[in-house]
């Protein structure tokens, strides 16, 4: 591999890097425990044993599944129970999905990565939108069984 060939290299894994800390932005602007380093480590990591998969001529199926595995060890140590509760599934999530965009930049999918993160980044910012959607439907749902209470109460009183 040539110093051309190895600055290109170079050139996509900070791409990777940089997609990841945009999508790990979102994860430390909230608190999260996955922020902006370890989502930009993951999606540079990934991207780096892909391309290096590649170099070496070969394997490239078994080290995706490498990479899909080890990521899913690391998101299992960010989940856990609190009583009733399970955390860090969205976290664990957004590390598995990083990896994969980091894979796509090792395998100069760069639309595919740069859209993929944009999306991770929209459906992590989905959650406020949520919040208040569901604040909406509760308010609606009090306001018709209110309505309904007072028909039956206009119906009682024989109104």
């Amino acid at each position: 591999m040539d110093t051309g060939d190895q600055f290109l290299l170079l050139a996509r894994l900070a791409l990777a890097a940089f997609l990841g800390a945009f999508i790990g932005l979102e994860r430390e602007l909230r608190g999260y425990p996955a922020g902006v380093r370890t989502v930009a480590l993951v999606t540079a990591g990934s991207a780096l044993f892909t391309e290096i998969s590649r170099v070496m001529g070969g394997g490239e199926d078994r080290i995706a599944a490498g990479i899909v595995t080890g990521i899913g060890f690391l998101g299992a140590g960010l989940i856990f129970r609190e009583g009733y509760t399970v955390r860090g599934i969205t976290t664990a999530a957004t590390v598995w999905s990083a990896a994969a965009i980091g894979m796509a930049v090792g395998r100069e999918l760069y639309w595919v990565a740069g859209l993929g993160s944009l999306l991770v980044f929209v459906v992590l910012e989905a959650r406020p939108v949520v919040r208040r959607l569901e604040a909406l439907i509760r308010r609606f749902g009090r306001e018709l069984v209110l309505r309904e209470e007072d028909r039956d109460d206009e119906e009682q009183s024989g109104g």
